[in-house]
């Protein structure tokens, strides 16, 4: 496959957390920036972790890099 891999950040869980989804394949559950650009490390993606939350490679869904849930962790923007 030629070009970037699709990288989708979904929702936060109810538990807190968000699965990281890389070219169809879930990496794990993500507290953090830092754990997306971890999970994207090992998906063999040099994204550099400042990155991450302004990276134009990634779908964040259900709300921005700020949000994790759950509440009161704060309400999606």
């Amino acid at each position: 496959m030629s070009g970037p891999l699709p990288v989708i950040v979904h929702p936060p869980s109810p538990t807190g957390g968000r699965r990281v989804r890389v070219n169809g394949e879930i990496l794990g559950l993500a507290y953090s920036v830092t754990d997306v650009a971890e999970f994207l490390r090992r998906a063999g993606l040099d994204v550099d972790p400042v990155e991450v939350s302004v990276s134009p490679l990634i779908d964040w869904r259900g709300g921005g890099p700020e949000y994790w849930g759950p509440e009161p962790g704060g309400a999606a923007p």
